[in-house]
């Protein structure tokens, strides 16, 4: 009797772990908590590692709303700033591998491990890649009584006063510091950069002529380029952008050497599902390929990026290539973040 009881006892005890064993690996669904067929069956938080009003976050808002309605789930906007985009992204990396929380940066995912010595993550194995979203064209900009009239005669002045002028960037780290980097290393010149803490007060300060000139992205300049509150000489990238069809590119007015856009994408904590993956990058092809997101884009002098290089693979392939890169730039520049 009491060999028969144990027996009973024990067939049971493992037909329950046979269940919590197989619940569990069908809630990890390979990777993070929760059922990644079923996904999504909650709120989406995207994080985006600067202020709120920027560049980076215009264009998380814009895809945010399409991507919501294709998957069905709402999608909740986080700002957390700090440190060049690298505490927002901290955070990410070490969130639940469950989709629940995704990353939109910019090309700071690329620049941070030059930047920063101890940085806490990695960008290639601590995230899986979604998708590129878009690149966003850089403009040379001053205060609107700034001398130089055009692009050569801003490189012969600053040439000439390298020791007063000064460089407005939106803190180490950020699109404008990267692009005024490269501005100084086309010149051949080293000038005084006045560092803010996010873009917005760096071009309060530029309209009110606290400060001479700055390289920012299209998403915050056009609107005061269009208003005449600011002296613009170029677009950093190939071709013209549409929203600014009078302002030359670079290799138009000379400058060469200075060719660089900010590219954005999404990204999640390394180990979320293959499953959530896919469905979080064919729902940012739909919302890239919706009218009204090009419509917006447009109007800041951008545009969604070509639906294969909205995947994962592209993704990588990019930001590797990107890590190279910019790796020996910021060494060669001797620049580094604390």
């Amino acid at each position: 009797m009491t060999t028969t009881r144990h027996r009973a006892a024990a067939r049971m005890i493992a037909a329950i772990g046979a269940v919590s064993l197989l619940a569990a690996c069908s809630g990890n669904g390979g990777g993070g908590g929760g059922d990644a067929g079923n996904y999504p069956e909650q709120n989406i938080t995207f994080v985006v590692p600067f202020s709120a009003g920027g560049p980076t976050d215009t264009v998380t808002r814009m895809i945010a709303e399409p991507m919501a309605a294709k998957l069905g789930a709402k999608i909740v906007v986080q700002n957390v700033e700090g440190a060049g985009g690298t505490v927002g992204a901290g955070e990410v990396a070490r969130a639940e591998p469950d989709g629940y929380t995704v990353l939109m940066h910019h090309i700071g995912m690329s620049t941070a491990p030059a930047l920063y010595k101890n940085l806490g993550y990695k960008p290639l194995e601590d995230f899986e890649m979604v998708g590129l979203v878009t690149e966003v064209p850089m403009t040379i900009v001053a205060r609107k009584d700034f001398p130089p009239a055009a692009l050569p005669d801003l490189v012969t002045h600053v040439k000439a006063n390298a020791n007063k002028v000064t460089l407005a960037n939106a803190g180490v780290g950020a699109a404008s510091h990267l692009c005024g980097l490269l501005f100084q290393h086309a010149v051949g010149v080293k000038l005084q950069e006045v560092p803010y803490k996010g873009t917005g007060p760096a071009l309060t300060d530029l309209v009110g002529g606290q400060v001479d000139f700055m390289c920012d992205q299209t998403t915050n300049t056009s609107g005061q380029i269009t208003a005449g509150e600011i002296k613009a000489y170029a677009v950093t990238t190939p071709e013209r952008v549409k929203s600014l069809p009078d302002l030359p590119t670079t290799t138009e007015a000379g400058l060469t050497q200075l060719q660089v856009s900010v590219w954005h994408g999404l990204y999640v904590p390394a180990d979320t599902p293959q499953q959530v993956v896919d469905k979080l990058s064919e729902a940012l092809k739909v919302a890239l390929a919706d009218q009204a997101v090009i419509d917006q884009m447009a109007k800041l002098g951008t545009a969604p990026v070509p639906a294969e290089d909205a995947t994962p693979q592209a993704h990588r392939a990019h930001l590797q290539e990107q890590l190279g890169t910019w790796a020996k730039i910021i060494a060669d520049a001797g620049v580094e973040a604390s």
